[in-house]
């Protein structure tokens, strides 16, 4: 098992359709720790940590996302795991 962390950043129609519930769920239900939040300029930062086979599953969910989303594009940055996230949470 190859621990990773994801540093996400998800664009198009993803705000107001209930896209951090949906990126919460979703971490949850796949045991990914981190976090996600709204950006003002429209997109939806997250931060997955865990297993990197289940953060690619989780990436690949997230062009589905919510009904109501439409995702254009997600830009994935991997890093280094550091272990620091206690769950998962929605950032306000």
């Amino acid at each position: 098992m190859e621990e990773a962390r994801a540093h996400v950043f998800i664009e198009g129609s993803v705000q107001g359709v209930f896209y951090r519930a949906f990126t919460r769920d979703l971490a949850y239900n796949l045991g990914i720790k981190g976090w996600v939040r709204n950006l003002y300029d429209g997109r939806v930062e997250a931060v997955f940590e865990g297993e990197k086979g289940l953060i690619d599953k989780a990436v690949k969910e997230c062009y589905v996302g919510p009904p109501g989303a439409r995702v254009t594009d997600i830009d994935v940055k991997w890093e280094t795991f550091i272990g620091d996230q206690k769950g998962f949470s929605v950032r306000y």
